[in-house]
This record gives structure tokens, sequence and C-alpha cells, in this order.
């Protein structure tokens, strides 16, 4: 099983799409300063995540939530929140 996530920083308009299969320990990582890619838009909430049956069909939707539709929903979902 793998998660196909989506968290967004609190301080800036910043949106990072990833995969794994611990999703709790990844955002705490993520949170802790411990991802270099998001280290400088600390801290982040989880806006979204879905579950996978493999690695093939999570790159597939983590490519889709990276892509300019994907993004609009995303940027929509943590507007409501």
């Amino acid at each position: 099983m793998i998660y196909v996530y989506a968290i967004s920083s609190l301080e800036h308009n910043y949106i990072y799409v990833g995969q794994t299969k611990d999703i709790e320990e990844r955002i705490r990582r993520h949170n802790k300063g411990r991802e270099k890619t998001t280290r400088h838009y600390l801290p982040f909430k989880l806006i979204y995540h879905e579950v996978c049956k493999d690695r093939k069909e999570a790159r597939i939707r983590e490519k889709y939530w990276k892509s300019g539709i994907g993004k609009e929903k995303l940027r929509s979902l943590r507007d409501q929140t």
C-alpha cells in the first residue's frame, strides 16, 4: 500500500506532492525540516491523501496531482480549510 499525499505550507504559497509507505512519519519528517525540498517552507498541514495498490499506480496519481489541473484542485482543497 502506497500513499500519495499533498501538504501545504502554512506560511507560504507552496504545495508539495509526494508518495510514501508511512504517511505519518513522512509528514513528521517534512515538519522537522528533514526533507531538503520542503525545508524552507515549514510548517505544513496535510491537505490530501489517497491509497494506491502499488508504486506504479502511485506514480501515475502523483504525476496527476503535480499537473496544472491537479494543482488547481489541491489549491481549492487548501482554501476550503
